[in-house]
């Protein structure tokens, strides 16, 4: 097979800087600016790569690329990545190695090649100092000596030389350097982690395939847009472009080969060849993504990953911080690296479509509206040449309704771009289920729900002191054996109230996100099942019981109705305000520190009015004055208006024992949390 070499090696600080089979000489030339990282830069790269050494001493680091010019014999000329492996030179004279085979000097900065050579005498570094080096000197020592134990350094500088590794690209002698510098000035000094992964899985295919491979990797790189848009291959998704129809690599319609002289940027970014009726992508048409690209590839490899006997989903990290080492563990784990590159290009192809078509997206515009849901759960839709538009995953409005709920309730409670464990279960489940309906989908999303529950967050072994899931606790709850099951929930042996009770004990408040989010969801499917389509009038046996479970009168079923999950309630609310408890008052930190006292709310209307007394935030989140979208919880709802029942109950001498300002007390706060418990743990105990 003929194979398209690329220039690029994977090296270590060793094979950079001390290896001896070639004594290089690195000559920075004149055009490069002086040596400018700040004691920021340095101290995070060297805490990074602490950070990984501290992790697991067998795992590699990436640090980025350098790109070189060869000269002559043993001289490269670096074009690019001087900041970087200025500092590595730095960082080894800080590690106390005096002599380093391999030269690093200035082609005419004379300055700045005496102090580096001189920085074995620091600080004695003579009359002629380049004051950047020597301050990136002070900042490394300063870094080195702040964060690396002296019983490990020796440990560490071996871990340094060794796992640290950077990509070193060779340009030929027959790139057009004008045109790469061209590119490289307008789009930054350093390569992207995603860019440099491309080129490792390209190098190991022909000129044919890398074409086919790039206008892949380039569409789904453009998450803002449905991935039919920026590929609109009948051959792919069929002729409404709604479908994913091809089985294999070879089934991607093949790309036309690069012809002339090659570019090194030509090995790196290949565009898209724009086709006559999607050559422009309106504004309409695009969404805000709720992953990055880099985020987006890890999932893809996880997914291509799992058909490998062997592989363990536990060890894998989505997060894009690891992206370069998971994409150099795959390619060292598989041995048949074309097979592997293919699989993934077509997973890739795969995994977008499904994201973009099958998982919620957010609606372009940050203001959300009260009851205009901005989460879309839509696939598009190509009607003809002219008329394109996305149309809901199903008719039926009850299933569309609960699957956006369930999907969004995820999303807003693993908000970040990293660690999106949900999403590659979801992605899991529609890779393993070609034919699946709607309803099945909705099945899995609340099993995964229910899952997440009562297997992670209510289980102590999962959780570290902050109540928060620790490091693969949603992995090991979900695989066994490699297999994801989420069908077997739970322990029908545990009472889940009262290990409720025990994980978020009375005057903690270590209550996760998700747990107020599956609250809300809980409560709004209990509506769902019981109440809305029923067209039940207020006054009604039913109705009446609905409210009455919740623990609160009848306040009507628009907050049902509108509901949705806003990406604005990321903020813990004490009902009962913290700056009212303690010592000699009504409630003590323990009576208001509990969950039956807590709602998610936005975080400006928290900040503003933390210290109301409940009578007061009833006021103001009732009428108008706060943003009405911060604070649509049902679970906060529910607690307003048992406020609002009690206020009412005062003015009428029904509660005439209690104190001002005591319209909701450690009572109410107990009732309310036996009430919300009674909805969201319906396990047989």
């Amino acid at each position: 097979m003929e194979k398209t070499t690329f220039p690029l090696e994977e090296r270590s600080i060793y094979q950079i800087y001390l290896e001896s089979q070639e004594t290089k000489t690195y000559v920075i030339p004149i055009y490069q600016r002086n040596y400018a990282w700040e004691e920021d830069e340095i101290n995070a790269l060297i805490k990074d790569v602490y950070d990984s050494f501290a992790k697991n001493k067998n795992d590699y680091y990436y640090i980025g690329t350098l790109v070189t010019y060869k000269r002559g014999d043993s001289v490269y000329e670096v074009i690019d990545g001087q900041q970087r492996l200025t500092t590595i030179y730095i960082i080894l004279k800080v590690f106390g190695i005096k002599e380093i085979r391999n030269r690093l000097t200035y082609g005419a900065r004379k300055k700045s090649a005496l102090t580096i050579v001189k920085l074995n005498d620091y600080p004695n570094l003579g009359d002629e100092v380049d004051g950047g080096i020597r301050n990136g000197y002070n900042y490394a020592k300063k870094a080195f000596d702040a964060i690396v134990e002296e019983s490990e350094r020796e440990e560490f500088t071996k871990y340094f030389l060794d796992k640290v590794h950077i990509i070193h690209y060779k340009v030929p002698k027959d790139v057009d350097l004008n045109h790469y510098f061209e590119v490289m000035n307008s789009r930054g000094e350093q390569l992207e982690k995603h860019e440099i992964v491309k080129s490792l899985l390209g190098q190991h295919l022909n000129k044919k395939d890398l074409a086919t491979f790039s206008r892949v990797w380039e569409a789904c790189s453009e998450m803002n847009v449905y991935v039919q848009q920026a590929f609109p291959e009948a051959r792919v998704f069929g002729s409404h472009l709604h479908k994913f129809i091809i089985n294999s690599f070879e089934d991607i319609p093949e790309q036309d080969e690069s012809d002339g002289k090659s570019t090194i940027i030509d090995l790196l970014q290949q565009p898209i060849c724009e086709l006559e009726d999607f050559s422009t992508i309106e504004q309409n048409d695009k969404f805000q993504p709720i992953i990055d690209f880099p985020n987006f590839l890890l999932i893809a490899l996880k997914v291509t990953m799992m058909k490998y006997e062997g592989f363990e989903p536990v060890k894998f990290t989505l997060d894009d911080k690891e992206l370069l080492n998971e994409f150099n563990k795959a390619l060292q784990f598989v041995d048949d690296k074309v097979e592997f590159v293919k699989d993934f290009a077509l997973n890739l192809l795969k995994a977008k479509f499904l994201l973009d078509n099958n998982i919620v997206h957010h609606s372009l515009g940050d203001k959300e509206q009260l009851g205009d849901n901005p989460w879309k759960l839509q696939f598009f839709y190509l009607e003809n040449a002219k008329k394109r538009y996305p149309k809901n995953i199903t008719d039926n409005q009850d299933i569309q309704k609960e699957l956006v709920h369930l999907l969004s309730m995820f999303e807003v409670s693993f908000t970040p771009k990293q660690r999106k464990n949900y999403l590659f279960y979801s992605m899991l489940f529609l890779f393993g289920n070609n034919e699946h309906n709607e309803q099945d989908y909705l099945k899995f999303l609340q099993c995964l729900a229910d899952k997440y529950f009562y297997d992670v967050y209510l289980n102590s072994e999962c959780l570290n002191e902050r109540k928060q899931p620790g490091p693969n606790a949603f992995d090991n709850a979900l695989f066994v054996d490699r297999v994801m099951n989420v069908d077997d929930i739970g322990n029908d042996e545990i009472d889940y109230r009262v290990k409720f009770e025990d994980i978020y004990k009375q005057g903690r408040a270590d209550v996760p996100l998700f747990v107020f989010n599956y609250t809300d969801y809980k409560l709004w499917k209990k509506y769902a099942d019981e109440l809305r389509g029923n067209k039940t009038k207020k006054g009604s046996k039913e109705r009446s019981q609905f409210f009455e479970e919740l623990g609160c009168t009848d306040f009507e079923l628009e907050p049902f109705n509108n509901f949705y999950f806003s990406r604005t309630r990321k903020s813990l609310e004490h009902y009962y305000p913290q700056a009212k408890a303690g010592e000699g008052k009504p409630l003590s930190s323990d009576d208001i520190n509990c969950f039956g006292n807590f709602a998610m709310i936005g975080a400006e209307a928290n900040s503003s009015g933390s210290n109301w007394d409940p009578r007061t935030k009833l006021d103001h989140y009732s009428d108008g004055k706060a943003d009405q979208v911060s604070v649509a919880s049902l679970k906060f709802k529910i607690m307003m208006q048992k406020c609002k029942d009690n206020d009412l109950a005062i003015l009428n001498g029904l509660l005439d024992e209690r104190e001002a300002h005591m319209e909701w007390d450690a009572g109410d706060i107990q009732e309310h949390q036996k009430k919300m418990l009674d909805i969201i743990i319906q396990r047989k105990n």
